[in-house]
């Protein structure tokens, strides 16, 4: 999850949204906290070209957004993960203005470990008008690997489409009948109920056209979704590469918001 936050602060993205459940928030928050900088901007890179570096260091923020009780169990893969992530990103952005509104999506994939910091040169195509799709060994996330890749609201719309082709709990066609208060329709058996919480990754995004977007190619990528994989992985060279950014990644948080105390307001302050 750390490398993953860091490799969008690397991609230069304005703010970071981690899609999880409920229960896992509190530890990912002690280890992430609120905010990040960003490596471009960090001292340890600009420290030799501007005065005052500390000043100059562009924080980007972290969001947490719990998994929606009513998907739970129902559609929850991880593709629908990052259609949600997108939704809430927008809907919480527009509250706010409308300038804060993302026009592009980047996904970065906890399960795919590779050197972040090759996407610095990459920048500039991630936020351009082109999609940007990381390849490796000529496969990308159409191809069910945990590669990075962009995308924008139209795609999105694809996207959950795709989702809401799953069946749920009653056989396709079924219907609720107003004036009998009850669904017309058979149920499914269990295996067959609710089948999007297990669309894989290809059956989501393996629609998507290549052709005139951008592709860069992965210099090295391991797939650790599963534990053989993941124990593959620590036992290859790369592994022993990879370091962790520690000016970067440390636990950052916010000052709290002031609030009324209420023996004030109502004039009964006690003292001690």
């Amino acid at each position: 999850m750390e490398r993953s936050v860091y490799e969008c602060a690397v991609a230069g993205c304005e703010s970071i949204w981690i899609v999880c459940h409920k229960e896992m928030q509190s530890l990912i928050r002690h280890r992430l906290g609120d905010y990040i900088s960003d490596p471009m901007t960090s001292p340890g890179i600009k420290g030799h070209f501007v005065r005052y570096p500390s000043e100059h260091i562009k924080y980007i923020p972290i969001y947490y957004v719990p998994i929606h009780p009513k998907d739970r169990d129902k559609r929850d893969c991880l593709a629908w993960s990052i259609i949600y992530g997108a939704m809430r990103a927008f809907s919480i952005s527009k509250i706010i203005s409308k300038w804060t509104v993302p026009d592009k999506y980047y996904v970065s994939f906890p399960y795919g470990v590779y050197d972040a910091a090759q996407l610095q040169q990459h920048r500039s195509d991630i936020s351009g008008k082109k999609k940007f799709y990381l390849s490796h060994a000529g496969k990308t996330v159409k191809d069910g690997e945990y590669l990075s890749f962009t995308f924008d609201a139209e795609d999105w719309k694809i996207f959950r489409k795709i989702i809401r082709g799953g069946t749920g709990k009653y056989e396709p066609g079924s219907y609720f009948d107003e004036d009998a208060r009850t669904v017309k329709g058979e149920v499914l058996p269990v295996e067959e109920r609710y089948s999007a919480k297990n669309y894989p990754l290809e059956k989501v995004f393996g629609w998507v056209e290549l052709e005139g977007e951008v592709v860069a190619p992965c210099k090295s990528y391991y797939n650790i979704g599963k534990w053989e994989d993941y124990c593959k992985y620590m036992g290859s060279g790369v592994a022993t590469l990879l370091k962790r950014p520690n000016y970067i990644l440390k636990y950052q948080e916010y000052n709290p918001f002031g609030v009324d105390r209420e023996d004030i307001r109502d004039g009964t302050e006690k003292k001690t």
